[in-house]
């Protein structure tokens, strides 16, 4: 018997979307897709190594938030499940590929394989392998923002920080320590609680005194808001509303999205633990058809233009494989490299 909690019903959004965005949100999520189930591929047949925890279910999160977002300029901090949120970011395909690969072309040179994914070129503050261990950088970079803007005279600092962490995270201390700091200093942050029911094997509801996450917002004098995290449009909203606050100065937003991961923890979890009713459940609102029916639905889209749309980004992925495949491995002699920064 599946508790309560995990099916929750959500109303079809009313949200409105121009077909321009409704095609850059079908491509962004497809590709997040491919890549994970490419690289799904790539692990069992031993071109990768070590944990790999993939995204799919989960790609209305990382599209409905970044995408709202200012690419290049606002921040994003992300997880050991990263891959989606660097391309959604804006980090091309090949060097997240080359970086599973441990190559030298990679976004971390080889040094940061699955987990450790990182871009100073698309303000991508990194992968973190600790739970929770992503929050503070994320604050700090959200804390530079309000300093330069208001101590140092900065019109410019007006950049946003993307958060993004698990349901797990929630029962960590520096996920109330920050929320605290930032509510104090109203500082320009999102942050967003990919609650997808499971910490590996541990069931949200057994792990916290209260399951409903967006409700400890409350505590601290920020916003929180509940939204369906298999709905892109959604999510979108949700996200585009928080964005204005936190550039407008009004502070922190506290966003959690319920959603669902569609494989195990990692591709080293053989997945017995969740029930066939569960997952089956969750498998019928799967944000891409979703998507893409909506946009059929209302006159937006042509089904050839979706089809086309996934055929450039299977083709995009296998060039990103053979980039991979075809890059060298890190130098022996700059092992020591990239420890500390460089002019």
């Amino acid at each position: 018997m599946i508790q309560e909690r995990t099916l929750p019903k959500f109303e079809a959004t009313a949200a409105t979307i121009s077909k321009e965005d409704g095609l850059m949100l079908y491509e962004d999520m497809v590709l997040g897709r491919f890549f994970e189930d490419k690289c799904a591929e790539m692990y069992y047949r031993g071109k990768m190594f070590g944990f790999v925890h993939l995204y799919n279910g989960q790609e209305a999160v990382s599209t409905g938030v970044i995408r709202a977002m200012r690419r290049d300029e606002d921040f994003v901090a992300s997880t050991y499940r990263d891959h989606v949120h660097a391309l959604s970011a804006g980090v091309p395909a090949r060097e997240v590929m080359a970086e599973l690969f441990g190559k030298a072309t990679g976004c971390s040179k080889g040094r940061g394989g699955s987990m450790h994914l990182f871009s100073a070129e698309h303000n991508l503050l990194g992968g973190y392998a600790f739970v929770a261990e992503g929050i503070p950088v994320a604050t700090g970079a959200a804390f530079q923002s309000r300093y330069r803007r208001d101590a140092l005279g900065d019109p410019k600092a007006d950049q946003v920080t993307a958060c993004f962490f698990g349901d797990g995270a929630c029962n960590n201390g520096q996920f109330y320590e920050c929320l605290n700091m930032a509510a104090l200093w109203k500082l320009p942050i999102l942050y967003v609680v990919e609650n997808n029911k499971w910490a590996i094997g541990m069931a949200h509801e057994r792990a916290t005194s209260e399951p409903e996450i967006y409700k400890k917002a409350s505590v601290f004098g920020l916003k929180g808001v509940e939204v369906d995290g298999m709905d892109v449009l959604a999510v979108r909203e949700a996200a585009l509303e928080a964005v204005e606050r936190a550039r407008a100065g009004e502070g922190p937003t506290l966003i959690e999205a319920l959603t669902y991961r569609f494989r195990g923890h990692s591709l080293a979890d053989p997945d017995e633990l969740r029930s066939k009713e569960e997952k089956d459940f969750w498998h019928a609102r799967d944000p891409i058809a979703r998507l893409g029916a909506h946009l059929l639905e209302h006159n937006l889209v042509r089904q050839e233009e979706l089809d086309e749309i996934e055929k450039r980004i299977r083709q995009e992925i296998e060039e990103a494989v053979e980039f991979a495949e075809s890059s060298p491995e890190p130098d022996p002699s700059e092992l020591r490299r990239y420890i500390f920064a460089e002019d």
